[in-house]
């Protein structure tokens, strides 16, 4: 199991100081996916660019979020990639375009593993969805890790799962035990979208073993989130350049290591 880390470390999250329930029950909305326009730090225009299906041929990458919030926090940092919203569960698959080098799921994401913290960043080695179905390889995920260790964050590279809800308790300790290391609700279905396309997932810890998603402290867990995913950007685009060129997996001698 492969695990990078980088200057980010291991500070875990600060207790929000003023802040009650009734804000950890926006946010608590937010993440599990209802996307409720509910408060002023998630208010104001999606900056995100809709491709569409049968649109012309991209030469790059396409990123995919499945909300508006992860869109624009992504976007921040995103000079020419097109972002498209992809919607709960990936229910608007079908915007994503027909063709493209590649397609990356990006956004928030529920740690199995306890070794992952609020805040680090988890890339897929593989994706998997649901018992039965074949695992999707990730492309080139330790040169994508390299580039966003490049930027500063604490980064891990690992399985991710796909599921119909968000995990908890009993089921997120049986997914851990399969060697999945986090849990989203997109990327399985984005993956089955890019056919033989590459495929990529980043996403930053919310919550996880110890630190659980009920609980006022989510408010400032995924507002740090939402600053980690606007850094993502730029070392998105380089590994889209890097992939495009046909640049290879880095070597031993990367800076992976393995526990």
């Amino acid at each position: 199991m492969e695990v990078m880390r980088g200057v980010y470390g291991d500070r875990g999250p600060r207790t929000p100081s003023g802040r009650g329930i009734r804000e950890a029950m926006m946010w608590y909305c937010a993440v599990t996916r209802l996307d409720l326009r509910v408060t002023s730090c998630f208010a104001g225009a999606v900056t995100s660019d809709d491709t569409g299906a049968g649109g012309p041929a991209l030469v790059g990458p396409v990123v995919c979020a499945a909300l508006r919030m992860e869109a624009r926090a992504v976007r921040r940092g995103l000079a020419r990639t097109p972002v498209v919203v992809v919607g709960y569960r990936a229910r608007r698959a079908d915007r994503l375009p027909d063709s493209c080098a590649a397609l990356v799921t990006v956004g928030f994401g529920g740690a199995l593993d306890e070794r992952l913290r609020p805040g680090d960043v988890l890339v897929a080695d593989e994706i998997r969805g649901a018992p039965g179905t074949e695992p999707v390889p990730c492309s080139a995920p330790r040169l994508l890790a390299e580039e966003l260790i490049r930027d500063g964050l604490s980064v891990q590279v690992g399985p991710i799962v796909t599921t119909g809800h968000v995990v908890r308790g009993a089921e997120r300790a049986f997914w851990a035990a399969q060697g999945a290391r986090a849990a989203d609700m997109e990327s399985a279905a984005v993956a089955t979208r890019a056919r033989s396309r590459p495929v990529a997932a980043v996403r930053v810890v919310v919550d996880g073993p110890g630190h659980p998603l009920w609980h006022p402290g989510v408010v400032a867990r995924g507002l740090a989130a939402r600053r980690v995913l606007a850094r993502t950007g730029p070392a998105l685009e380089r590994w889209g350049v890097l992939l495009v060129r046909g640049a290879d997996e880095p070597n031993e001698g990367s800076g992976a290591r393995t526990p």
